[in-house]
């Protein structure tokens, strides 16, 4: 049985006054870990200056796309396409965000599909900071084996119910965060807090899965299929590809009988990211925890 710990970590009577006023604890599950990955599902807690929960949210979202890894995060196509695309969802999100700092486990990451997302739809995230509860486990000198987010939730009693779920992760790390903030505030420790720069431009390449690359392969299954109708004997399955607004069933799966990658096929990279203040290393998606 697991040991809870979150009474260790009691609130101080005097809290920092250089601490943020409000955080925005959030989880993303996406089709994979390159740049032109998408994002499926997203989850936000928001908690006031001491760590409280004041509510929380969850949606889905179609990638326009294949889901990716489904035997991790059990988001199928079937499950995915009545889901909002990004762009309907965007302004909700914000609005999660807003004055907020966001806390995430390995905060880069989620940080990094959220402002490439924001790109895509052509809005900006109203993300200012973050702050990665890795980097906080390690200020704080936690006895963890490893820096997983199951280790730190059972270093605090915190059980999990369903890992790779945004929500429950988000859940998990929210119950998690709190004692850690409170220990961080008991100790005057400063909070490692990091500037997020978000996107101006995005552009993707047209890659097997994708919206263009769907569009763009109709016409040439109609002409290669030659002796059978367009959308005979395609791909199904949990990989097969979400329908998007503006392109049918059919459309993408001609895509996928025409070459589309394989789950273990890398992904190609995009052509094109810039931030408002580039700097090496920004945004590259293997970059270390904050």
């Amino acid at each position: 049985m697991l040991e809870d710990r979150t009474a260790e970590a009691s609130t101080p009577t005097q809290w920092p006054a250089a601490y943020p006023k409000g955080y925005a604890v959030v989880d993303v599950e996406t089709t994979g870990l390159a740049r032109d990955d998408r994002i499926i599902s997203a989850a936000v807690y928001r908690l006031d200056a001491r760590g409280e929960v004041e509510d929380h949210w969850y949606t889905l979202v179609n990638p326009e796309r294949d889901p990716g890894p489904v035997w991790i995060h059990g988001l199928t196509s079937d499950v995915l396409e009545g889901a909002p695309l990004f762009q309907d969802i965007a302004e909700e999100f914000s609005a999660r965000l807003e004055g907020r700092v966001l806390v995430a486990h390995n905060a880069v990451f989620d940080w990094q599909m959220i402002a490439r997302e924001y790109a895509r739809a052509e809005r900006e995230a109203p993300v200012r900071q973050r702050l990665c509860t890795i980097a906080l486990s390690k200020e704080l000198a936690l006895p963890l084996p490893n820096h997983k987010l199951e280790s730190l939730a059972a270093h605090f009693g915190v059980v999990q119910q369903r890992a790779h779920h945004a929500l429950d992760d988000a859940r998990v790390l929210a119950e998690a965060f709190r004692p850690s903030l409170r220990a961080a505030a008991s100790l005057s420790i400063r909070l490692p807090l990091h500037e997020c720069r978000p996107l101006t431009e995005w552009t993707d390449r047209a890659c097997p899965g994708s919206r263009a690359a769907a569009v763009a392969a109709v016409g040439t299954a109609a002409t290669a299929a030659i002796g059978r109708p367009v959308g005979a004997r395609h791909a199904k399955g949990p990989h097969a590809l979400i329908p998007t607004r503006g392109v049918t069933k059919r459309a993408n799966r001609s895509s996928r009988a025409c070459g589309s990658r394989s789950p273990e096929t890398p992904r190609p990279s995009a052509t094109c990211w810039r931030t408002a203040r580039s700097r090496p290393g920004c945004m590259s998606p293997r970059a270390s925890p904050d």
